[in-house]
């Protein structure tokens, strides 16, 4: 094995979800991640952890989901309690064909997407991460060779994430004092956002491994403007490229997309909260310096803004405040290292990629 993968590994135990002898850990992993479940049971065993595995095969989700009617669709009982026990759960990404779900119809995913929600809300109670194991399939959807997708992977994983927290966190002070913030690039993005009273969430390589943004949340009326969006959005093994969204009282109130607009339109129809927004992220993570076309690693690339349709990130939630719910958290990415600023309150704190207020 791969020394890296045990590394890896040890990484999503130690630093993610701090396994320890009393955690009930649910490992949620596609077939094609063996080697890294592999590598996290011999990690949680050290620890003495108790791991379970949910394995995902997209032949099977495919082959059922084409044969239910979409009016069928039920939350999984016994997997809401199961989850109801559980501590921690690691998410592993990783496909040997990245479009295998491709041919599901947009509103049977919607109807999926909706029928998860009561297993999406026990997850977020317990400790989680999600990640992603390096595959042939996603190099090819990188446009990389296998070699240079896995050191990819492995170089965004592997490192001093406690350094990280540290150099974000006078952005993420600065983002939970703001009232408004504005977001523009080039002739064709200016959102405005209000997140007054919002917290700000200091991205280290905890819920998502990689890690590395810093991020908010606006209320839930309190976005305006238009923006667009130049990486691609993958649904369902689906791609949406050219994406533009307007929104006025925080709803998109009209939208387009160069290639894939009915997916778009699918996901918009998820539920009244899939207009909404949850969450105005900014990427800081170095290691990431390709287009992969994986939303985990773009959004989290240093030059980039992202900005999620859907399910408010909780972390940026006081106690008290409300903010969108949704069964989906869609996140659509934009290069922001040319011609971009952020204000806050009118002052200028990002321009073409870099914070001008330190890290």
């Amino acid at each position: 094995m791969d020394e890296r993968v045990r590394r890896h590994a040890e990484v999503l135990v130690d630093h993610c979800i701090d396994a320890g002898p009393d955690d009930d850990v649910e490992v949620r992993a596609p077939t094609a991640a063996e080697d890294l479940v592999v590598a996290l049971y011999a990690a949680l065993g050290r620890r003495g952890a108790r791991p379970t595995t949910v394995w995902r095969n997209p032949r099977a989700t495919r082959a059922y989901a084409r044969e239910m009617d979409p009016d069928d669709f039920r939350p999984k009982g016994h997997r809401v309690a199961a989850l109801a026990e559980t501590d921690a759960v690691i998410l592993i990404k990783g496909a040997r064909n990245a479009a295998a779900t491709s041919d599901v119809g947009g509103e049977t995913g919607a109807a999926a997407s909706r029928a998860k929600e009561p297993l999406l809300r026990e997850r977020l109670e317990t400790r989680w991460v999600i990640t992603q194991h390096p595959t042939a399939a996603d190099a090819q959807r990188a446009d990389l060779s296998a070699p240079a997708w896995r050191s990819l992977v492995y170089e965004s994983v592997d490192r001093d994430w406690a350094a990280v927290r540290e150099r974000q966190a006078r952005v993420a002070d600065r983002l939970a004092a703001a009232d408004d913030l504005r977001l523009v690039v080039g002739d064709d993005t200016d959102l405005r956002f209000d997140v007054a009273g919002m917290g700000a969430y200091n991205d280290a390589g905890r819920e998502n491994m990689p890690g590395g943004e810093v991020a908010t949340v606006p209320a839930v009326d309190g976005v305006e403007g238009t923006v667009r969006f130049d990486r691609p959005l993958r649904r369902g093994g689906r791609e949406v490229d050219g994406i533009r969204l307007d929104f006025a009282d925080g709803r998109v109130v009209d939208y387009a997309a160069e290639r894939g607009e009915t997916v778009l339109a699918d996901l918009l129809d998820t539920d009244a909260g899939a207009r909404r927004v949850g969450e105005l992220g900014i990427g800081t993570n170095e290691g990431i310096d390709a287009v992969t076309g994986n939303v985990l690693f773009d959004e989290k690339a240093a030059g980039t803004v992202h900005v999620a349709l859907g399910d408010a990130v909780a972390e940026c939630v006081p106690d008290g405040r409300t903010a969108n719910e949704s069964a989906v958290h869609a996140d659509l990415v934009r290069d922001a290292s040319e011609d971009a600023r952020i204000e806050l309150d009118g002052e200028t704190v990002y321009r073409n990629g870099s914070f001008l207020i330190g890290e």
